[in-house]
């Protein structure tokens, strides 16, 4: 299998992720995010896809074009993704973080085939934790994302899992499926689920599983 089928493969299963609708916000929960989103717009936060990035400053292929992640989505990812993935990273500093970044790369790529639905919700989402009101009074965050530490993103985590308000929990729920299908649909991190890879005849039958 290539490196390149490995990716696209990753980005479907995320993307099917789509028939869930992560934020069942109610109307209380609808306003707020789109109160958030309005007010992020207007204070000059990024809302533009990351594009192009240099692999040398960020780990990421160079080659690779984000069409839903902004820059701050993924300054937001580099921090949440060792507490959700834990143990499962490696501690070597350089695998660790080309790990991270491909993991991202994957996560943009399944989002970009979201509907229009998901994709708004997820954008509100993302912009509730970027704006830095939001992210301290909300998400009870007080960093920037780039110096929150691996146990603070734990923490974070963990209060929107067991809150009482249904819109934290479900923010909860896409953040970390979203991620896990990212990092552990890919190949080579099959082994660490238990996922034995495709079955012989299938690798032998179908055409995307052949090498260029």
């Amino acid at each position: 299998m290539t490196e390149q089928f490995d990716a696209r493969a990753t980005a479907d299963e995320v993307a099917r992720l789509d028939r869930r609708r992560f934020l069942k916000t109610g109307a209380a929960g609808a306003l707020l995010l789109g109160t958030v989103s309005l007010s992020a717009g207007l204070s000059g936060c990024a809302t533009t896809p990351a594009g192009q990035l240099s692999a040398v400053d960020t780990r990421m292929d160079a080659s690779y074009q984000f069409r839903f992640l902004t820059r701050d989505d993924i300054q937001l990812f580099e921090a949440l993704l060792p507490a959700i993935v834990g143990p499962a990273l490696t501690e070597q500093p350089q695998a660790r973080r080309q790990a991270i970044a491909t993991t991202i790369e994957r996560i943009d790529a399944g989002i970009a085939q979201f509907g229009p639905a998901n994709q708004r919700e997820l954008r509100r989402l993302f912009d509730l934790l970027n704006f830095g009101v939001t992210r301290v009074t909300v998400a009870r965050v007080w960093s920037s994302w780039p110096k929150v530490t691996t146990a603070e993103a734990d923490a974070f985590l963990q209060r929107w899992r067991t809150s009482g308000i249904g819109l934290f929990n479900n923010g909860y729920i896409a953040l970390t499926k979203i991620s896990n299908v990212a990092f552990f649909g890919a190949q080579e991190h099959w082994h660490l689920s238990g996922y034995p890879g495709p079955p012989n005849w299938a690798m032998a039958a179908l055409p995307q599983f052949k090498t260029a």
